[in-house]
């Protein structure tokens, strides 16, 4: 049988698997070292102005000491709701720099969905903006702030009525004298982040991170992309701070090469066209969606995008032709990579650009094991070709899930984390993701994965983006429906589509019906929210 995997192909030195030294510090050590040794190095660029490491620190600091006036402890969660802006790169370290744990939250969560995680979290203290107001002012009656904070905007609708007792202007959080930055006692088990899940396969899970778990991932990112500080690296922030894929490549791994973080608070391609050119960007984290987005901007040409090195695609595969493409235009290497939430949460990544798989996420990072276990049980090692979970463990794995013994039992075993993603692994030692475990579709008796039938759509000359769900079937128990963005101006009727299919796949893997979008729903990094989808066809 064929076992766990290490480090394979691509993160290899002098011809042995790279295995790396994991420091057992607070997170904020690398806060610390970039503002001792490189402190006059910008921080944050964000419009016209810069935050230097030094001046960073320091609001980090005063953040972290005025959090322990208003009564946070260690250990305490400090909730932050707040798009990418610098002030949430400030706020995030503060609040490990007071031993506080922080749970960064969606802007567009609703009502509903923000007071269920922070009640969650039990979260007392909040940080926000002036714009989500309406908000959280009918969330004050039912959940119990100590404090909260609001970032300005410049036009409001209606005044914040700001009493200096429970409600504060962010800059509050900067006005006291006192700096602090409490130890962490044991960095493996003390909680850096409370990172919700995103909700599509259920309820939203608290994921318990610890310093050790981020801190180890943004090293292992650091050693495969070869990052040093001596190169000045700016990190491209578009994709949202407040999910664990850009916080821990933007602002764990651009701290700890001391390299600028260039936040943007909204997707614009135009503005973000403009922002490449001007900030120079080297690394760009992002999701296919978003390089095929900036791909179609007619104007694109007028640009200069020579300074991106580094394009880590994650949430998808990416389509080979577009891949190329943006390659192309911008000399990029586009790595397509595979993390979780659970995972800190950069697992795999496809970084060699002579040996990598159009389609594969490539190999585990440094002293990340991953296997292909039977779907049922989960004891059985799969072969290389055979489909089944992939589980894998590393440094990088998180402690479990808040509150929930027996969801962290289910998901933790063996200090194994079950992803509940098919994937297979080739002989070389590349995996391949398949498809999610809950969305494998029975059709007259075969297990299809629709990740499969997407792969082929996304072949199609005219089609811009395709996704496809199992729906109900009065004889086959289930059949496949694609929903489909066709190119901007091309006419694609359904028999076009079908036909393409048929040519293709097999027949029971031919979609039996066929939806044109203008949009796919999509989650806050990009993904195309398949189950949001598959309960509407259910």
């Amino acid at each position: 049988m064929t076992e766990s995997i290490r480090s394979c192909t691509g993160f290899h030195e002098k011809g042995r698997a790279l295995s790396l030294e994991y420091e057992t510090l607070p997170l904020y050590h690398i806060l610390d070292n970039a503002a001792k040794r490189y402190g006059h190095h910008p921080a944050v660029v964000f419009g016209e102005s810069t935050l230097t490491y030094s001046e960073l620190l320091d609001q980090a600091e005063r953040i972290a000491g005025m959090l322990a006036d208003m009564g946070v402890v260690p250990g305490d969660r400090v909730a932050v709701l707040l798009p990418n802006l610098p002030e949430l790169i400030a706020t995030f370290w503060g609040i490990l720099k007071a031993g506080a744990v922080a749970v960064l939250s969606n802007p567009l969560y609703t009502e509903q969905e923000l007071r269920r995680n922070l009640e969650d979290a039990d979260a007392r203290i909040l940080i926000s903006h002036e714009h989500q107001w309406s908000k959280i002012k009918k969330l004050s009656g039912s959940l119990d702030f100590r404090a909260v904070f609001l970032v300005p905007q410049s036009e409001m609708s209606e005044p914040i009525p700001y009493d200096g007792k429970r409600l504060f202007p962010w800059d509050t959080l900067l006005s006291g004298t006192k700096r602090l930055s409490v130890p962490i006692a044991d960095p493996q088990r003390d909680l850096a982040l409370l990172q919700y899940t995103g909700g599509t396969t259920g309820v939203p899970k608290g994921a318990m991170i610890s310093h050790y778990n981020i801190l180890a991932n943004v090293r292992q990112i650091e050693a495969a992309l070869h990052l040093s500080v001596d190169e000045h690296h700016v990190f491209l922030a578009v994709l949202p701070l407040f999910h664990i894929y850009a916080l821990t490549i933007c602002v764990g791994v651009g701290t700890a090469v001391a390299g600028a973080i260039a936040p943007f608070p909204h997707f614009s391609p135009r503005e973000l066209l403009q922002g490449i050119q001007k900030f120079r960007p080297t690394v760009f984290p992002g999701a296919p969606s978003l390089y095929i987005t900036l791909l179609y901007q007619k104007d694109l040409a007028n640009y200069d995008l020579s300074s991106l090195r580094y394009c880590v695609c994650g949430s998808a595969p990416m389509p080979l032709d577009y891949l190329e493409q943006f390659e192309e235009k911008t000399g990029a290497l586009v790595m397509e990579g595979y993390g979780l939430t659970e995972a800190s949460p950069v697992t795999h990544l496809n970084i060699d650009r002579k040996k990598r798989k159009p389609g594969s996420i490539g190999s585990p990072l440094p002293d990340t094991d991953a296997k292909i276990v039977d779907m049922e049980v989960g004891d059985l090692t799969m072969k290389d070709g055979v489909p089944g979970e992939l589980v894998v463990r590393g440094p990088q794995v998180s402690l479990g899930y808040w509150k929930l013994p027996n969801e962290t039992a289910n998901t933790f075993r063996n200090n194994w984390l079950f992803t509940g993603d098919i994937a297979i692994r080739d002989g070389d030692g590349h995996f391949t993701i398949v498809d999610r475990k809950k969305d494998m579709v029975i059709v007259g008796g075969y297990k299809v994965y629709p990740r499969e039938i997407d792969e082929v759509l996304h072949t199609h000359p005219l089609i811009k983006e395709a996704i496809s769900v199992g729906m109900s079937h009065p004889t086959r128990g289930e059949a496949i429906k694609a929903f489909i963005v066709p190119v901007e101006g091309a006419t694609l009727s359904t028999e076009q589509v079908l036909s393409y299919c048929r040519k293709r796949l097999a027949n029971y893997k031919v979609p039996r019906a066929v939806e044109f979008r203008k949009e796919l729903p999509k989650s806050a990094v990009g993904k195309v929210l398949r189950r949001l989808l598959s309960q509407k066809n259910s």
